[in-house]
């Protein structure tokens, strides 16, 4: 068996390096947390290597991870750049036990990576750098002693006693032992790095603990009744909070303190540039809304929809009161540049968030402050626009400017300037692949064409003709509207399809397309098998 005692040697000649490099790494990510948590949550390694990763994901890929991970993808990513960090750090170790300044020049190396990353953040400081440095410094030290324990490798296969002895003893004990205190060091020194970090966001939680939201001077009219079907399966009306999709690139939340916070306005054609406070909005007459957001990158029948309840300043008096004007009216701005804290931008249309609609910078969402993940303490929306053109969270600048002079982030990545909401249906039930019995199935959804409304919903069984749905109460035209059709079924496999048609008379489209680059078309099916 000459291969499988020469596999054995080599794993017992290059474990002692691999759980080395492990160690090592550990320690570095662990020391870069501790500092991270000193200078800046948002600075750690693998945060700043993650948000690089997604600035340069082509548009397709970034597509596939929201289709395939949902709202996980961002866990995923982590995972995946841990994976790759651990075969780097037992490659490194392995190397490191013939050549030990090359392991210690990789790990510095890699540190460098994390510090590069770090500066290239849109929201990077130069003190960004820290966390990476102090990590990958750390860890070119610990990899070092650790090797240094293995002293002179055995030779010829020979291994080495438990307690040094043998040909060319190290002591497996002792290194076992370091090994063992550096990890639960390591741990330590991680766990009181988040801890430090979630110290730093307590101002930023207690201010919105401690935000009570004026009542609005332009409430939202009562949801009519029979808005919402009581059918089991069905979406509710109103997303609660806790189940409204969140579809960014911020690996780690923002969490601003509302205090400190500040929005600035800005820009060509802006005749009087402002900053506002959070006080300043709220001082404002405040209008409540409900208004369904739509994300560009929700696949036919997806879940990146939702209807909530906002709370907000108007958007299109407050810029006209800093002197804006549409372009329709002679303005020379044609692109509102939204810009969040960190470093994500928007643009949209002036024409779009001046015409009349409700355009608003949200400071409440279903009768409660902003959560963080929504953009707390104020974050922007356009009723009828995909949200990566209009619905900027943590938003803290405003500038006016044309489409011809900027491209906002996912412009940049092969994305549409303008970005209207296309008409939409969805089964919610029955389940794709449900067993109803025979008889009445309810066949229920939702339908939307934000800005436009729903005035008509469609299904059909199979190839047969398009059936009217009835169609719940419509509370605005920026809101979503449920539907339901009672369907006779019998016994055997059946496709079920739904279109709908807007308030312009404008029946969904049948032709299927992908989320790039301005949304996905097409109509919805499920198929059920009637037992």
């Amino acid at each position: 068996m000459p291969v499988v005692t020469s596999f054995r040697n080599i794993i017992s000649r290059a474990w002692p390096g691999a759980l080395a490099g492990l160690a090592a790494a550990f320690c570095a990510l662990a020391v870069a947390e501790l500092v991270a948590g000193l200078v800046r949550p948002a600075a750690g390694p693998v945060t700043v290597v993650g948000g690089a990763a997604i600035d340069r994901t082509p548009p397709a890929l970034k597509d596939f991870a929201v289709r395939t991970f949902g709202e996980n993808d961002k866990t995923v990513l982590q995972l995946g750049i841990l994976a790759v960090l651990a075969l780097f750090a037992m490659g490194v170790g392995v190397l490191a036990l013939r050549h030990r300044r090359a392991g210690a020049v990789c790990v510095l190396l890699f540190g460098l990576v994390g510090a590069v990353a770090a500066l290239t953040r849109p929201d990077a400081g130069p003190v960004d750098v820290l966390p990476s440095v102090a990590g990958a410094l750390a860890g070119a030290a610990v990899l070092a002693l650790l090797v240094s324990m293995t002293g002179p490798r055995p030779v010829g296969g020979t291994h080495p006693a438990p307690d040094g002895g043998g040909n060319g003893g190290w002591n497996r004990r002792r290194f076992l032992t370091a090994t063992a205190a550096t990890v639960t060091t390591s741990a330590a020194a991680g766990i009181l790095g988040r801890f430090l970090g979630d110290r730093r966001s307590q101002s930023a939680v207690a201010s919105r603990d401690g935000l009570v939201l004026p009542a609005p001077a332009s409430p939202a009219p009562p949801v009519p009744r029979g808005a919402g079907l009581r059918i089991p399966g069905i979406s509710p009306f109103t997303t609660p909070n806790r189940d409204f999709y969140r579809v960014d690139t911020a690996l780690v939340v923002p969490k601003v303190d509302a205090a400190t916070w500040r929005l600035r306005v800005h820009g060509r054609g802006v005749a009087r540039a402002r900053t506002f406070t959070l006080a300043d909005l709220l001082a404002r007459p405040l209008i409540e809304r409900d208004v369904t957001l739509t994300c560009v990158s929700n696949e036919v029948g997806g879940p990146y929809v939702g209807n909530a309840r906002w709370l907000g300043v108007p958007l299109a008096a407050l810029l006209a009161e800093c002197g804006v004007k549409p372009p329709s009216g002679g303005g020379p701005a044609d692109q509102l540049v939204a810009r969040s804290v960190d470093g994500m931008t928007l643009g949209s249309p002036v024409e779009d968030v001046m015409d009349g609609r409700d355009a608003m910078l949200a400071v409440g969402m279903n009768g409660e402050p902003l959560p963080f993940d929504h953009g707390f303490p104020v974050r922007m929306l356009v009723p009828g626009l995909y949200g990566y053109v209009s619905a900027c969270k943590w938003i803290e600048d405003i500038e006016l400017t044309t489409f011809d002079a900027y491209d906002a982030y996912w412009v940049k990545r092969s994305w549409a300037r303008r970005a209207p909401i296309k008409t939409q249906s969805r089964i919610d039930t029955p389940k794709p692949f449900a067993r109803p019995a025979t008889g009445t199935v309810m066949v229920a959804g939702v339908a939307w064409a934000q800005h436009r409304g729903i005035t008509r919903v469609q299904v059909r069984v199979d190839d047969g003709p398009w059936q009217d749905a009835d169609l719940a109460a419509q509370d605005t035209t920026d809101t979503w509207r449920q539907w339901s059709y009672p369907w006779r079924a019998t016994s055997g496999g059946h496709t079920l399809t739904v279109r709908a048609t807007d308030g312009t008379g404008q029946v969904q489209t049948e032709r299927r397309t992908r989320t790039v680059p301005d949304g996905a078309s097409g109509w919805h099916g499920v198929f059920v098998t009637v037992t």
